[in-house]
């Protein structure tokens, strides 16, 4: 049975949440408008077709994205009284509403375009996070993020990151995206509660967005795909009445946590890691 859809709305906290979703938004539009298109050349909206670069892992970090975003504006509006119901009709699709908005924005830059298998992995995080939210009045999988430095970044630090900040959005090479699945929301027996059971994709050997690269020394880099299997944590299930630590563990949720996992490599085949992140 689903939860009940009456809500005592806290005006004053709706219009502080509203306020400062609008600021974040359109500063975030301003900044990327003045201080990061301002330094490309604009052009007539165009579409862009990259589906096939980078091994698709951009399209990943897009339905991450979306997802944690869709996510965000959930919590808020729950936090202001709505339901769970509205919660997520009102405010799952702020991440598809923020990423579209970019990819508008894309459209008229010369050196990108837009991109509609973006906005299809934008609308994937979103229809995730609504669509098990509606149905199930609970989040089941959970998208993640992992991040370990890469050597790759070394050869390109213009496109792939000049230190560890801007890897962390720009090295594909070192990021790692997960399904994290919570075994008791499946089947209740299954203890403790918040044990999960993640999927992962990554890729390797990326200087370009694709092709081959050969170093100065003669090495040949082919990039190749990685899949993986591991244990992670639902932060969600972990009961507690502190504040601090409610609102830690809601932020940890997105991340995977370190733990034993094996490796599934196109180049090398299988691998066992006792900790990996």
């Amino acid at each position: 049975m689903g939860q009940s859809d009456t809500s005592i709305i806290d005006k004053t906290r709706l219009i502080k949440v509203s306020a400062a979703t609008g600021t974040v938004y359109v500063s975030t539009i301003y900044v990327l408008s003045n201080l990061w298109y301002a330094d490309y050349k604009q052009s007539k909206f165009h579409r862009f077709d990259d589906n096939s670069e980078w091994l698709q892992m951009d399209k990943y970090g897009h339905t991450y994205s979306s997802y944690l975003g869709g996510f965000i504006g959930k919590e808020a509006l729950e936090s202001a009284g709505f339901s769970q119901r509205k919660s997520i009709l009102y405010g799952g699709g702020l991440g598809f509403l923020f990423l579209g908005t970019i990819e508008i924005m894309d459209g008229f830059s010369a050196d990108w375009g837009f991109s509609w298998g973006d906005m299809a992995s934008n609308a994937l995080g979103t229809s995730l996070l609504m669509g098990q939210e509606l149905l199930f009045q609970k989040q089941i999988i959970i998208p993640k993020f992992s991040y370990s430095s890469s050597r790759y970044r070394a050869y390109n630090p213009k496109l792939l990151g000049e230190n560890n900040n801007q890897a962390i959005i720009k090295d594909y090479n070192a990021q790692t995206y997960w399904y994290s699945v919570n075994l008791y929301s499946i089947y209740e027996p299954i203890k403790p509660k918040w044990l999960n059971f993640a999927f992962g994709v990554g890729a390797d050997g990326m200087v370009n967005s694709h092709g081959n690269y050969i170093t100065n020394h003669g090495e040949i880099i082919r990039p190749s795909r990685q899949y993986y299997i591991s244990l992670d944590v639902d932060f969600s299930k972990i009961n507690t009445q502190n504040k601090f630590l409610k609102t830690l563990f809601k932020a940890a949720n997105f991340i995977k946590v370190p733990a034993p996992t094996l490796e599934f490599n196109e180049e090398k085949g299988s691998n066992w890691h006792w900790l990996f992140f």
